[in-house]
């Protein structure tokens, strides 16, 4: 995945404020080995030998002397594996004492008004059965318990995602190839957005045939080396994505377009985008990119690998709403701080699922004059330089309407005239084909049925 900057996409004024590193975590000592037993001084030797008994036992034979041998290398390994357990123990008590210091110096900066802790995000591989969830009304939702008033019905709460991230040689879909894909099967409660069981993990690496570009390796850390007779496994991919309902990517304008064209049946698929389809600035964040979450919610990880960004994308999204209106702390992502206990099982996700049942419209200024690209550029309108055209895209059908009037007057003028309209459903979101499209009217023809004019099959 690529950034959305790298693609012209971003929305950030500015980069979120930087965090100071944190200071190293000081060295763990190391067990030291037993000390031999020291040698006896030759004086010491000759009195010892000289007080033995008149009566001694006779000098051992070789086969005494060997046999004592072998005990002394016996003894002598046992002492050497018992020192080396001994070690390895203290070098385990030791990193737990550290880690255990390190995680209270954390809290205790944590704790204090001017300073924001980094934690390493700890994937989640596991979600557990579902869990009894109170709603503010007092309805429950639990394992064994029926669907809330007014909630799908039992046999229609689950929906599977497939999240999903790439790391490609470049940022043109018909030009440069897809040499990391990674995959997060998850199953999730599609009215609360909550995970439950198993994360099903895929991460594979292809060789694109070609040198990569140096700007790839510095940002991927991938290397020529590391992709040579790298392949993809098709059957593991294909097996992943059977009965997906939704493909889950942070720039699916991005990410789609290339796995589809190196797995045609991606297109068949219905696709989110975390990035364009939630509000992240409605939820306190003043930026959308991946990495701006994960620090705003208190985790730092290996950007721009793709399992790694995956998992971030899931933590992201899992995390509850009101904590994204709270500080980056560990006491914010406790469910004591939250609102209500309701709140604590509305996410991200729950959002995603409810935009991507939506159907949404791109709208194009179609004629538009000359003079009005200022006022459609603050308008939140692009370029399409494929079409020659400015063109925006709405989430509703009322949202539509209003853009249709503010169109006719501040664009047109009140001229009677048409434009492009296509309803994209997530089947067709962020895939290169245009959805079903009519011409509507604006200024002076509206209140004119006009047939629509067709779109890709």
């Amino acid at each position: 995945m690529h950034s959305p900057q790298q693609l012209g996409l971003g929305f950030d004024p500015a980069d979120p404020s930087p965090v100071p590193p944190a200071a190293p975590a000081p060295a763990r000592p190391r067990a030291q080995p037993k000390a031999a037993p020291p040698a006896l001084a030759p004086a010491a030797a000759a009195a010892a030998a000289s007080s033995r008994p008149v009566d001694a036992a006779p000098e051992p034979t070789a086969t005494h002397r060997a046999t004592a041998s072998n005990a002394s290398g016996a003894n002598a390994s046992a002492n050497a594996s018992s020192t080396n357990a001994d070690a390895s123990n203290a070098d385990a008590s030791n990193a737990d004492a550290s880690n255990a210091d390190c995680a209270a110096w954390a809290d205790r900066l944590d704790a204090h008004p001017d300073y924001r802790v980094l934690r390493r995000l700890v994937p989640r591989l596991d979600f557990g059965p579902p869990t009894v969830l109170a709603t503010a009304g007092g309805a429950a939702w639990g394992a064994e318990a029926s669907a809330p008033p007014g909630g799908p019905a039992p046999d229609d709460r689950w929906r599977t995602l497939l999240v999903l991230d790439t790391e490609t040689t470049g940022l043109e879909a018909g030009r440069d190839r897809v040499i990391e894909l990674a995959l997060l099967r998850v199953t999730v409660d599609r009215t609360t957005g909550q995970p439950v069981g198993a994360v099903q993990v895929y991460d594979g690496l292809e060789d694109p045939g070609q040198p990569l570009p140096a700007a790839i390796v510095e940002i991927t850390g991938l290397t020529d080396d590391q992709l040579r007779g790298q392949r993809l496994d098709d059957e593991r991919v294909a097996e992943l994505m059977r009965g997906v309902d939704l493909v889950v990517a942070h720039n699916a304008a991005f990410d789609r377009p290339f796995v589809e064209r190196r797995y045609p049946a991606f297109a068949e698929l219905a696709w989110a985008c975390s990035w364009a389809d939630l509000n992240w600035k409605a939820q306190g964040q003043g930026s959308a990119k991946l990495e701006a979450l994960a620090a705003a919610a208190g985790w730092f990880y290996d950007a721009h690998r793709a399992e790694a960004d995956c998992h971030a994308l899931l933590a992201v999204l899992t995390r509850p709403l009101a904590a994204w209106r709270k500080p980056a702390s560990a006491a914010a992502l406790s469910p004591a701080t939250l609102q209500t206990p309701a709140e604590a099982a509305t996410n991200s996700l729950a959002l995603l699922l409810e935009q991507a049942a939506r159907t949404q419209y791109r709208l194009q200024a179609t004629g538009a004059p000359f003079e009005a690209k200022d006022a459609l550029k603050a308008r939140g309108y692009r370029w399409d330089g494929g079409q020659r055209v400015w063109a925006t895209v709405l989430r509703t059908e009322d949202a539509l309407t209003e853009e249709l009037a503010w169109l006719a007057d501040a664009v047109y003028g009140g001229r009677a005239t048409r434009v492009r309209v296509e309803a994209l459903d997530a089947r067709l979101r962020y895939a290169q084909r245009p959805g079903d499209a009519e011409m509507r009217p604006v200024g002076g023809l509206q209140g004119f049925h006009l047939a629509p004019t067709g779109g890709a099959g």
